[in-house]
């Protein structure tokens, strides 16, 4: 995986999510989901880069030759997340049937104060857990973001409902880690998203649906530095109004040596990744990287 997705720009992206807040907010969902099969058919046909990577990917994780239906229920589920940020964004949680598994991890760490890093992925709907948490249980939660690539999203999300953007802390930021160890300090759980790789950011070598490619190192160098517990969260779309969020402890205290510090950081990410595909192959049509993921041109990994 290269950093070819930092590169892509925005405007498909920021053109759908436009349309999407129009139609969420003039139609209601029920007739707005009618309008996503002409959305993602549209995708489908003009779309060749995030196709084949589509194609690529839905390959790799059924181990068989996908069709054109495979593609196309791929973007529908993207589609159908899309529109649901929205209203989980405005607090309509009552238009959802959303099982969490394992809340009482979390749970835990609220009672307790302490602070956490919460490690998602672009699998499904990161914001499944995070308008849940913050919106209708109150959970003290920041997420780490890299925005540099998306301001017009954001901007576009962040108008749905402000109280949201106030819990984002930037990556890249020179005050970054300062933000994120007084956040901690305070008991917040920190969320960020561990299968894209940043700029200037640490590549690990991970073997990931049976080939190798680069995971970010900086979820656990972060992680190890401020000693806390990991947390895993998946929120898994499956189909009409249903979401599944699985939570797990990935480890109580990331471990990462000086002397082994390469061995250390490629061991804790692997484990991310092993839970990660463990999902994935779960609820296939719910990754959402659409560019070339194993594409490993990328120097300086481990």
């Amino acid at each position: 995986m290269s950093r070819s997705w930092l590169r892509q720009p925005e405007r498909g992206s920021y053109l759908a999510i436009r349309l999407m807040t129009w139609i969420a907010a003039r139609l209601g969902r029920r007739i707005s989901r009618i309008l996503l099969y002409p959305i993602s058919a549209y995708f489908l046909l003009f779309s060749g880069v995030s196709r084949r990577a589509s194609q690529d990917y839905l390959r790799r994780v059924h181990a068989r030759t996908v069709s054109w239906l495979d593609v196309f229920r791929h973007y529908h589920y993207f589609a159908a997340t899309l529109l649901d940020r929205i209203y989980l964004l405005n607090g309509r949680h009552d238009l959802f049937d959303v099982h969490v598994h394992g809340a009482e991890i979390i749970q835990r760490q609220v009672e307790r104060g302490q602070g956490c890093l919460l490690l998602g992925s672009h699998l499904g709907s990161f914001d499944a857990l995070r308008a849940l948490g913050i919106l209708q249980q109150r959970l003290p939660l920041k997420v780490l973001m890299y925005e540099e690539n998306a301001r017009k999203i954001n901007a576009v999300l962040n108008a749905i409902n402000p109280a949201i953007a106030d819990t984002v802390i930037a990556i890249g930021a020179p005050d970054t880690l300062l933000k994120v160890k007084e956040e901690i300090d305070r008991g917040t759980l920190v969320g960020i998203l561990g299968d894209r790789v940043m700029f200037n950011d640490r590549q690990v070598n991970s073997t990931f649906l049976g080939e190798r490619t680069v995971f970010p190192g900086g979820p656990m160098l972060l992680a190890g530095v401020l000693k806390v517990p990991v947390i895993l969260c998946f929120g898994l779309y499956r189909g009409g109004n249903r979401y599944d969020v699985y939570i797990e402890l990935l480890a109580e205290s990331v471990e990462i040596s000086r002397q082994n510090r390469e061995k250390d950081l490629s061991r804790w990410t692997q484990k991310y990744v092993d839970r990660l595909e463990y999902y994935c192959r779960l609820a296939p049509y719910n990754w959402f990287n659409f560019y070339n993921y194993w594409d490993t041109d990328a120097q300086g990994t481990i």
